[in-house]
């Protein structure tokens, strides 16, 4: 079946894989800092241009997903008419 929650893993894996290429392509840059040939400065900044994008694209991708898991709470607050917070909290439990 193809519902909503299908590509959750696949979303989950792909917020996970682009952390770790950021924080990775972050020590890069902070490990190249003493190259000073014009070669090396090139590379740098086509990856601090590389790293902005993702970093771009990942805040992106946790505010999607944060607004999928505010929707689905209020949708599951609806469906089972919880009135307070305190009801919501429960029914988590139970």
């Amino acid at each position: 079946m193809n519902g909503p929650n299908d590509n959750e893993p696949s979303q989950q894996r792909l917020i996970g894989d682009l952390r770790v290429v950021i924080e990775n392509a972050e020590e890069l840059l902070k490990n190249t800092d003493q190259y000073t040939s014009r070669l090396y400065q090139n590379a740098r900044e086509k990856l601090a241009q590389a790293l902005n994008a993702a970093t771009e694209e990942l805040a992106r991708f946790e505010d999607a997903q944060l607004e999928r898991m505010m929707v689905a709470t209020h949708a599951a607050s609806v469906q089972h008419a919880d009135s307070t917070g305190e009801a919501r909290v429960l029914r988590a439990f139970h």
